[in-house]
This record gives structure tokens, sequence and C-alpha cells, in this order.
């Protein structure tokens, strides 16, 4: 593999994306999910061979990516099981109802 992106929601409000290249890695991090998809495709067209998403995609925003580069290349994402919940809890009190 010479190329692939990690993509991550921004904790803060910002309009436009930030891109960061480490290497073969691209870190991508977008305003918000709905931004994902056009992204994923511009990804694509750039040479990117794998796409994995952040946790806070869920699967609504991992669909959405997988339909928008058209099974071009592989689409992962991060999930956390639910042994995980009260970690999550700690960092994330304000989703408390949406983690449990």
């Amino acid at each position: 593999m010479t190329k692939w992106a990690f993509m991550y929601t921004l904790d803060e409000p910002a309009v436009e994306p930030r891109i960061d290249i480490l290497g073969s890695l691209v870190c991508v991090g977008v305003p918000s999910v709905a931004h994902a998809p056009e992204l994923a495709r511009r990804l694509v067209a750039d040479g990117v061979e794998l796409i994995e998403l952040c946790g806070g995609f869920g699967g609504s925003g991992l669909g959405a990516v997988v339909a928008a580069v058209k099974s071009r290349v592989p689409v992962g994402a991060v999930f956390f099981g639910v042994e995980a919940s009260v970690g999550l809890n700690r960092v994330f009190p304000q989703a408390h109802s949406s983690v449990t």
C-alpha cells in the first residue's frame, strides 16, 4: 500500500477540513460527518488506496463514505464494543445518553 487515509471529526467548529500528511498516511479532519463523502471521493482521485474512519462517524457515516467511493477502495471504521462504555462515558460525559 502506498497511500491511505484516516478521517476523523474535528472537535471544534471549522469551516475547512484539516489535512495532514505523515508519510503514506493522509489524516483528514472533517468539520462534520456530512463533509466526508466528498472528501473521500477527492482522496481516491488523489491516489488513496484505503480509507479508515474514526468511531464518531457511526454506521450511517460509514455507509455514506462507502457509497461515495463506489467500492474503488476499501473503507473501514473504528467501533467500540459495549465493554468500552464506561471509559467512553468518562471521556465524553456530555454524550452519556447516546453511548450507553
